[in-house]
Order: C-alpha cells, then sequence, then structure tokens
C-alpha cells in the first residue's frame, strides 16, 4: 500500500476476504424462503413425504448484494484511513518532536501540524511520555509530558520570520538522551539546509542511547526574494529556490507602503535552476513609490522583500561651469559623476547654456537632487530658488573647481571657504598627496573603506569656525575637511572640497566615490535617517548608535503584523537580514524608515542533505486523515436494509404497500445511510452555553497571532468590566460568521487585515441579518499609526472586500454629544494600541430629517449602530497574558493611553448592552421639575 494515499489500522482482518468465494456458494445454495399459501384441501397432502427435494438458488444479485454487505464489514474492521499521518516511531522510550518554526515552515505549516498530532496520538495511544521543542525558541531545558501538554503547545507554535541557529538546542537534548533509554527523537524540518541543519542532523544521529531519530522533510520547500536592484530599466529581484528537476512559473507582485498593488510579473526557473529573475518594467515613479514585493503562490516572510528609499532612483540633475563638455567628454566633470550615480540613481544633465538656468528649470520639474561641478556665482534670482528650495528637503551637492574657488559672495555653501586653493606646490603647499583620513563618527560615511591609493593634490580650504568640525563627512590624514555639509530645515547642502574630475584628486575614479555619493543621495527626502546620520550640524552622537523603533513586522507567513515584545531598535543604517532580536519588518516613521529583510541580498537556498546519515527520512501528511469506516458501516447497514426488504417481499410477508412502497422505502433508506453526520449535538451546546451566559466575541481570521491577540484583548477588556462594572462577561468566544449563531452575542469584535477576503455569501447573510437585528459588530483595522487622518488604503482594502456584500448605512466620526462619548465614562477620543484614528459610527439623523419625518422613527437596537470602524487597535490595547500582564506596548508608550483605551473598550460594551438609555439623561432636570422634586 507503499505510495497510496490510503492506509487501515488492522491490515490483518483483510484475510477474511479470502471466504468470500465460499460465502457465495453457501448463499447460492440457501433458497429464499417460500412463500405461504393457505389453502385446506391441501393439507391432506402434507403428510405425503416427497421422493426428491430440489433446492432453488438464490438471485445472483441477491448474492452479489450480500457478498458486499459482507466485503463492507470486512473493510470497516480492518480500519482504512484516507491520507493517513506518517506513523510514529515504535519503541517504548519518550516520543521528542522537534519542530522547524521558522520561515521554511510557513508554506507547509498545516501538513506539518498534521504529521504533529498524528505523531502525539499514536504515542499516546501506546502509553508514552512526549516532550515538544520549537527549534526556533530560546534554548531550555526539555520536560516530557502528556499528550494533551504536547498538543496545547503545539496550537500555540506559528512560524517565525528568522531562523535560530539549532545547534544552541543540541546540550539538552544531549541531557534528555543521557537520562532516558530509547527515546524516539523525530525532527519535522523545514527542508532547507539553515541554522546548521545538516550538522544538526549528524549530531542528532550521535546522541547514542538508543536513541533513534526520524526525519521528515517536505516535497516542495519554501522559496524566496532577495537582491532587489532598482535599476534604469525595470526593478528586478532574485527569485530562489532550493528544488530542481522541473520547470516552474509563478507571479511576483508589488505594492506601495498603505498596501496598494501596482504590478505583477512573472517569473519562470527552468529544470536545473535554483535562482532567476523577476523584471518590473514600470515607469520610474511607480517603482519609486514600490515598497513590498512578495510571491503570490509561496506565502512566507522569505517571499517578501520590503524595499526602503535606498531602493529609490532619485532624479538628479547635473549641472556643469564647464564649457567644453561635450567637445571632451572625458574631460568633463559631468562624465564621471554620471557613470558613478547612474546605478542607482535617474540622472538627467542640463542641457541648458547657463548654469542659472538650468537650476531653475530643475527646481520647477520637482528634481530632489541636483549637482553642481565647478559652478560659481549664480543669479540672486536662482540662489534665492536654491535657498527655497533645499528649505522644503531638497539635496544641493557642490563639487570645486577653478571657478568656485574664485567666486566672490557665494553663500551656497556649508562653511566659509577661503579664495584660492590649497595645491601640491604651492604656498599653501603639502610635500605629498594627501590620503583620506578616517571619517568622523557622526558621518553617514561612517563604516566605509577607504583606499590606500586614493590621494588628493588639490582642495579648497575652509575657514576655521568653531563648527567646522561639527559640519566635516569627510577630512584629509592632515584633519583638513574634504566633505562638508549643512542642514537647512529638512534639506541638505553638500560641498566635496575637490572636483568631480580626476584634475584636483583621483577620488572619482575609485570605487568609494560611488559609495559616497550613493549614501549622500539617500538621504534626500529620509525624515529619520538623515536627522541621525546626516544633520552634522546637530548631530550629538554616533551615527552607529542611532536607532530605529520596530513599527510593523513581518510574521512568519510574510504578512505584517505590531512588532512583538521582544524586538528591538535597529541601528539607522539598517540589517542585512532579519534576527530574533530584530525581526524582517519596518523600523522608523512611514516617511523614513528602513526596510529589514529575511533574506540577505546574497542569499541562497540549499536543500538539507541527509544523505550518509543514520536517520529514517520520511514525507509530511498532504491532506487531514479521514477514517473511512464509519461510510463503510454505512453501506453495510444499506445493504441488510435492502437484503430484508427483498426477502419480506420475496416470502410474501411484505405489507400492502405495493411495489411504489418498497421503492420509496429504500430511497428514504439510502437518503439516511449516506447523509453526512452533522456536529449537532456540539451546535446545540455552544448555542445553549451562549444564551445563558453573556459574552463578547471576536472572529476567527485564521491568522494565529491575530486570533491569539483578539482572544487575549477580550480577555483583559472583560476583567475591567468585571471589576469596574456590574457586567461580567463570560469568556470571549471565536466566531465563524459562515458557521455559527451571532445572535448571541451583543458585540462582536472583528479584525481586518489587508489580505482580509470577501466573506461568502451564506457569512455574508448571517451578517447583514445580524446587523439588523440589532447586534453591533466593531471592525478595527489596526493600523492607525500610519495614517493621520482615520482608516489608512491599507486596511481599508481588506475592510472594503469584507463590507462590499453589506447593506451598510451612512457613517459619521462620533460626534462630541454621541452616547458613546458617555455611556459609562466621558470620553472626548476613543484610543487604542493607536491614538488619532476616528471611531466611524451609524450617521444620526438631522434635526431637519427628524422634524420632517423623513428619518426613521424607530432603530433596531435601541438606537445602537450596528457597525463600528476604528484603526486603532483595540485588542492590542487590552490584550492581557495569564498573569495579567499587558502582551503589547502603546504607541507611543503611555500607560494613560491605555486607560483610556480600557474606558473606550467599556464605554463601546455599555453602549451595546444598553443602547441610548444616557442620551434620555438630558431630561432628568425637566423631569425632576414636574416632580416637584
Amino acid at each position: 500500500m507503499s505510495g497510496l494515499p490510503l492506509a487501515f489500522l488492522n491490515p490483518w482482518l483483510l484475510t477474511a476476504l479470502i471466504a468470500l468465494p465460499a460465502l457465495y456458494f453457501l448463499l447460492r445454495l440457501i433458497p429464499p424462503r417460500p412463500r405461504s399459501v393457505h389453502f385446506p384441501p391441501l393439507r391432506l397432502l402434507l403428510d405425503i413425504v416427497p421422493k426428491e427435494e430440489t433446492a432453488a438458488r438464490t438471485p445472483w444479485w441477491l448474492v452479489l448484494l450480500r457478498l458486499g454487505l459482507a466485503a463492507f464489514v470486512i473493510l470497516a474492521l480492518a480500519g482504512p484511513v484516507l491520507n493517513p499521518a506518517p506513523p510514529a516511531p515504535p519503541g517504548g522510550g519518550p516520543l521528542v518532536l522537534m519542530l522547524d518554526d521558522g520561515w521554511p515552515a510557513a508554506s507547509d505549516w498545516d501538513a506539518r501540524l498534521l504529521t504533529a498530532e498524528a505523531a502525539i496520538n499514536g504515542a499516546e495511544a501506546s502509553g508514552r511520555s512526549i516532550a515538544l521543542l520549537a527549534l526556533n525558541s530560546e534554548p531550555q531545558d526539555i520536560a516530557v509530558g502528556t499528550g494533551a501538554a504536547a498538543r496545547e503547545k503545539l496550537r500555540a507554535l506559528v512560524p517565525q520570520p528568522y531562523i535560530r541557529d539549532r545547534m544552541t538546542h543540541l546540550p539538552a537534548l544531549t541531557a534528555l538522551a543521557g537520562r532516558t533509554a530509547g527515546a524516539d527523537l523525530v525532527w519535522l524540518a523545514g527542508g532547507l539546509d539553515t541554522g546548521n541543519g545538516r550538522a544538526f542532523s549528524e549530531a542528532l544521529g550521535k546522541l547514542g542511547n538508543g536513541s533513534r531519530l526520524t526525519v521528515h522533510v517536505p516535497e516542495h520547500t519554501a522559496r524566496g526574494l532577495a537582491g532587489s536592484d532598482n535599476s534604469p530599466q525595470a526593478l528586478t529581484v532574485r527569485v530562489l529556490r532550493a528544488d530542481t528537476g522541473a520547470s516552474e512559473t509563478g507571479i511576483v507582485r508589488a505594492f506601495d507602503l498603505r498596501g496598494r498593488p501596482l504590478g505583477e510579473t512573472q517569473y519562470n526557473f527552468s529544470p536545473s535552476a535554483t535562482e532567476t529573475q523577476a523584471r518590473l518594467e514600470l515607469p520610474i515613479e511607480l517603482r519609486n513609490e514600490v515598497a513590498r514585493l512578495d510571491l503570490a503562490q509561496n506565502r512566507s516572510a522569505a517571499g517578501v522583500q520590503l524595499l526602503d528609499e535606498r531602493w529609490r532612483r532619485r532624479a538628479i540633475g547635473l549641472v556643469s561651469g564647464a564649457t567644453a563638455d561635450q567637445a571632451q567628454p572625458l574631460l568633463s566633470p559631468t562624465y564621471y559623476l554620471q557613470r558613478a550615480l547612474e546605478p542607482f540613481a535617474d540622472v538627467r544633465p542640463s542641457n541648458a547654456g547657463a548654469p542659472s538656468e538650468a537650476i531653475l528649470r530643475f527646481i520647477e520639474d520637482g528634481v530632489p537632487v541636483i549637482a553642481l561641478a565647478d559652478v560659481g556665482t549664480i543669479t540672486p534670482e536662482a540662489q534665492e530658488a536654491v535657498r527655497s528650495w533645499i528649505s522644503k528637503g531638497g539635496v544641493l551637492i557642490r563639487f570645486a573647481g577653478s571657478r568656485l574657488a574664485a567666486a566672490e559672495n557665494d553663500d551656497l555653501v556649508p562653511v566659509r571657504l577661503r579664495r584660492g586653493g590649497r595645491v601640491l606646490g604651492g604656498a599653501l603647499a603639502w610635500s605629498t598627496p594627501q590620503k583620506l583620513g578616517e571619517f568622523p563618527q557622526n558621518s553617514p560615511f561612517a563604516g566605509l573603506n577607504i583606499p590606500e591609493d586614493v590621494v588628493v593634490n588639490r582642495q579648497v580650504l575652509a575657514e576655521p569656525d568653531p563648527e567646522l568640525a561639527e559640519r566635516s563627512w569627510a577630512v584629509l590624514a592632515d584633519g583638513t575637511p574634504l566633505v562638508t555639509a549643512e542642514r537647512s530645515e529638512a534639506g541638505l547642502l553638500v560641498l566635496f572640497h575637490v572636483t568631480a574630475d580626476t584634475v584636483w584628486s583621483n577620488l572619482p575614479i575609485s570605487g568609494l566615490f560611488v559609495d559616497m555619493l550613493r549614501r549622500t543621495i539617500a538621504l534626500a527626502g529620509e525624515a529619520a535617517p538623515a536627522a541621525t546620520g546626516a544633520d552634522a550640524a546637530n548631530a550629538s552622537q554616533p551615527v552607529e548608535a542611532a536607532t530605529l523603533s520596530p513599527t510593523r513586522t513581518l510574521d512568519g507567513f510574510g504578512a505584517f503584523r505590531s512588532p512583538p515584545p521582544t524586538a528591538r531598535p535597529v541601528p539607522a543604517r539598517g540589517l542585512t537580514e532579519g534576527t530574533p532580536d530584530h525581526p524582517p519588518g519596518i523600523y522608523g516613521p512611514p516617511d523614513g524608515f528602513i526596510a529589514v529583510n529575511t533574506l540577505a541580498p546574497d542569499a541562497k537556498l540549499t536543500r538539507l542533505d541527509l544523505s550518509n546519515l543514520p536517520v529514517s527520512v520520511r514525507g509530511y501528511a498532504n491532506a487531514e486523515p479521514t477514517p473511512l469506516a464509519p461510510w463503510l458501516l454505512g453501506g453495510a447497514l444499506l445493504a441488510f436494509l435492502i437484503d430484508t426488504l427483498v426477502m419480506l417481499f420475496l416470502a410474501g410477508r411484505m405489507p400492502r404497500w405495493g411495489r411504489r412502497g418498497v421503492t420509496a422505502a429504500l430511497v428514504i433508506l439510502a437518503a439516511l445511510a449516506i447523509a453526512p453526520q452533522a456536529d449537532a449535538q456540539q451546535t446545540d451546546a455552544k448555542a445553549v452555553d451562549a444564551a445563558l451566559k453573556t459574552r463578547l466575541a471576536y472572529v476567527v481570521t485564521g491568522d494565529a497571532s491575530v486570533d491569539e491577540v483578539s482572544l487575549a484583548g477580550l480577555r483583559g477588556l472583560g476583567a475591567q468590566l468585571a471589576q469596574r462594572t456590574a457586567f461580567e462577561p463570560g469568556e470571549p468566544v471565536g466566531l465563524d460568521p459562515a458557521k455559527d449563531e451571532m445572535a448571541f452575542y451583543p458585540l462582536i469584535y472583528w479584525p481586518v487585515s489587508e489580505t482580509a477576503q470577501a466573506p461568502s455569501s451564506e457569512a455574508l447573510a448571517r451578517i447583514d441579518a445580524y446587523m439588523k437585528r440589532g447586534g453591533t459588530i466593531l471592525f478595527d483595522t489596526r493600523d492607525a499609526i500610519y495614517s493621520s487622518s482615520g482608516t489608512s488604503p491599507a486596511g481599508t482594502a481588506g475592510l472594503r472586500r469584507i463590507l462590499s456584500g453589506l447593506d451598510i448605512p451612512e457613517l459619521e466620526q462620533v460626534p462630541a454629544d454621541h452616547v458613546l462619548t458617555k455611556s459609562f465614562y466621558l470620553l472626548p477620543d476613543f484610543p487604542g494600541r493607536f491614538r488619532g484614528a476616528p471611531l466611524w459610527v451609524e450617521a444620526m439623523p438631522s434635526v431637519e430629517e427628524e422634524e420632517s419625518g423623513a428619518a426613521s422613527p424607530v432603530r433596531s437596537g435601541d438606537g445602537v449602530s450596528p457597525i463600528l470602524i476604528t484603526s486603532n487597535d483595540f485588542a492590542g490595547a487590552w490584550a492581557i497574558d495569564e498573569r495579567g500582564q499587558t502582551l503589547l506596548p502603546t504607541v507611543p508608550s503611555d500607560p494613560r493611553q491605555r486607560e483610556l483605551a480600557y474606558r473606550a473598550g467599556i464605554n463601546i460594551v455599555m453602549y451595546a448592552l444598553t443602547g441610548n438609555y444616557k442620551a434620555d439623561q438630558v431630561h432628568i432636570p425637566a423631569l425632576l421639575e414636574r416632580l416637584g422634586q
């Protein structure tokens, strides 16, 4: 039976099928009972003994029916299972399940869970103790326990977006193998040689003390994206795989920071290739908006490539003060500049004759960076336009030359310059050409390698100034400035004290020149990195010490989530790949963030090699096991009932139904036998429990991390309600709108992500009926940090898909006099984990509508809005763990904001439960006056 999606729990019972031929002949010789006819004269013939009796044969179709009945019973007793899980290793020692829960596990996570549950069930049935070890967790002592404890721990695991070194768990595994003989080690591997996979498997095979190792590997491993490049023609990204032997085609999609799709492209693998490229050809303006690339068919954190300002191709205007650029291009400063900038920028040389005209044209076109190569004095009008342009975020890069050295009254420089310059052999001369000194710690060039052969023969000198050292990004070996900069409001002014060609220095023909320009241009439009790394005039700490806090991080499936509590800030320059302390995601504010990806730019994927190792290699379950015994027993029962009816009919014992009655009975029995079993008891129990105890509910999204926060959030809110009000809610309940009854829950919390899909038509009908009959659903897109005015388009995309099939009333932001603002606490706004986004409710009719009667006089739910929408992440602010400690920090981290979030939740629950009774309090003075009080 190997290779088939079918297995038998008791295969030895199949030997009973051998008896079917004998049963066939036996059934043929047994005739049906003869039909009795009462005829009194024939009574005399009963005493006559017949000389010969001939048995009638059973009809062939009835024999086949009875053989089928016997075969169904034998097969059912053999315990057939469709899509059986790989069996647990035989043995009597403890079972140690080691689960890879890094990003390679995301693509086949369901199969991994099925295999783990099957192993736990098999070990539990044998009375063996079980230990479950997540290899992507911190090293810890391994404790064996029961199957129930292992299942509980398994349900809490989700794929992580990084890979830890598995060798850190080896001491604990060695200690376990030493104190327990005959342990069976089962490694549910991701199939990729990450985290010292080969060395780990070799070490496990040598544990000894009777330990046996079984490794489960998937048939197809995860794919990945790495090494994006925004070239002049297209945006390209490397697509990686470890499997070979077959061609493969897939789709790479591009999104902006708000989750809006910008385009997609196809990639193709040849049978022997492990790497290919996806090429996205879009206009440069659209390519600069791309913030996320992902694989459409392969969900994992490695299948996502995040892009920040470093991947944008900046438009750079080049202006030269030379007069013979086209006649002798190799002598032109713009020749070297253009070739140094082309790999990462959109270079636009000036075609205007006068530098001032070219500068004004570039500013009018909105170019963010302008480079001036040996441009002397420009017109006052151009100078004023440049100052205004820099203050709004522009970056002006100037290069020295004879014209700049001779210019007078030129204020477009970061430091005061001396007339003339210092030349090899002149009055202010060096005896030898000067080399570059170490870059200052507050310089964006810090960390770059300085070639020994880069020398300077001439430079423009800066006048001594108290701020000169702070404004110096690069210096020569003697301490004189080579590059100076000054920040002017949002913009930047940078001066290279040498020419852009090789006349004064050989720096323009070195790789260092390209890196210096790349880092300088990357500062254009980067608020956070520029302020920390480029603001030399105000920098008070080294760039390496400047950090950016996590804003949104990826989970193992590649979806954006709130940062985990263990996430630490990253250096302002970013990281090449994510780590457990710095998970992949977005760090810093939206207008100046740094992207950290799962895979390094030069990463490669390699399949785990288990050859020549003492291990047993198995695959994963490809579907949930389905027992077939109930269906076979149902078929046997149907065959038995049919046989009984047939025998009654042939024996003349059938009531006066006739053939039509028999046919109707057979149809009814067949329908009852093949009808799927409904889980009515569980549904009824859940409905009764919900009716007896008022509970808050949340919609199960299928994402474990989101659902855990929703459950923990409603638990935290329930604890506050029980402590502060007379309402003590029961344990929160997770709902599937397509299956569960929603009418028992006054308030349902629905977390929405940008990848949320539209519900089915049945679910939409249930939701619409629930809202029409007085229920309230609180939709939370949880992304207010990315918008200063309500729900961001990223969360709105998923919300629109959910609401597209519902009859949604007109919405408005909660007015200042709304019942929600005073249902329990007096609240001016409704913050959650984030603050700033409004809470949307059904718009109340205006005074004119109420007076004219145009508005409906009665609303369901006692005036309660059927829908509430926010993006402040209420559940994240309410969430608590088993010890009552908060799970997620507020943004910003403020205890007062969490308290207000709890008050907002209490007001919402009181509003859903009590309706508009608080609105009637405005009539209390008039009522008291009427009562004479």
